[in-house]
């Protein structure tokens, strides 16, 4: 039986194809200023793709920000439900999910059934975001995959004192006017969004082994920033971080399907 999970989040859409064990195949655009067209878009191409029809897939599951406006969907899904389902399935052991995302950022803890137990959220400030790091990219004149590698450079390391991401931005500027390095202030940067979401999950507390997904996970410079904020070397992030919330849709789509079938 084949499903598909569909993410449609603030700045990418990401796609899975699951046959109930393995990822068939997968796929992230941009969600751009059309964000329902692109995914409707990128549904077809992969259906294409992969010979299938819409009467081949058992089932389709939206979730993130665009899941109530994609209309193929046969259903929506919460991106808390579908994250934890997306990591129980690649990382079983895991106990609390780290997300950030281009628009919020949130700490998941994940109980012995690989449930939802408790979770907090961020999506009222960019300062804790990927959305912030891309502004931050921008204002050093950075390619955003190279500033992880340039933060890990130095073990220098400034305060970013402010709140907000607007204030934050101008603080940058500062720093730049004043000689610091860019490397110096990416670091100030990432502790600082590190700092933001793990204080915003010692609310609900971090149980070990932790996992770290969604598009900033692939930073390594704030993988390394959340690792010492939560004093811990293991935290784990998976072979595609971005996709956990598409294939959790996947998954789920599985499960529902099955249900329906009865």
């Amino acid at each position: 039986m084949i499903t598909c999970g569909v993410d449609i989040g603030s700045r990418t859409i990401k796609m899975v194809l699951f046959d109930g064990q393995n990822i068939i195949d997968s796929a992230i655009t941009l969600s751009g200023a059309a964000p329902r067209d692109n995914a409707e878009r990128l549904y077809s191409d992969m259906l294409v793709a992969n010979q299938c029809n819409r009467s081949d897939v058992a089932m389709t599951v939206a979730t993130g920000y665009g899941r109530n406006y994609f209309e193929l969907a046969d259903k929506a899904s919460s991106e808390i439900i579908c994250h934890t389902a997306g990591v129980a399935y690649l990382c079983p052991q895991a106990k609390t999910i780290i997300d950030i995302g281009g628009q919020d950022s949130k700490v998941v803890k994940v109980s012995e059934s690989g449930k939802v137990d408790d979770f907090v959220m961020n999506d009222r400030c960019a300062a804790g975001t990927g959305k912030f790091i891309e502004m931050v990219a921008h204002t050093l004149d950075m390619p955003l995959d190279k500033t992880g590698a340039a933060a890990l450079t130095t073990n220098e390391v400034c305060e970013i004192s402010s709140m907000c991401a607007v204030f934050a931005e101008s603080e940058v500027i500062g720093l730049l006017h004043k000689g610091v390095p860019a490397e110096v202030i990416l670091r100030g940067v990432f502790r600082s969004v590190a700092k933001r979401v793990v204080s915003l999950g010692r609310k609900i507390g971090f149980a070990e082994p932790i996992v770290f997904t969604g598009g900033v996970a692939q930073n390594p410079g704030v993988l390394e920033a959340i690792q010492t904020q939560v004093e811990s070397p293991s935290v784990d992030v998976p072979s595609h971080p971005q996709l956990t919330g598409a294939l959790g849709a996947a998954i789920i789509g599985q499960q529902v399907a099955a249900q329906n079938s009865l």
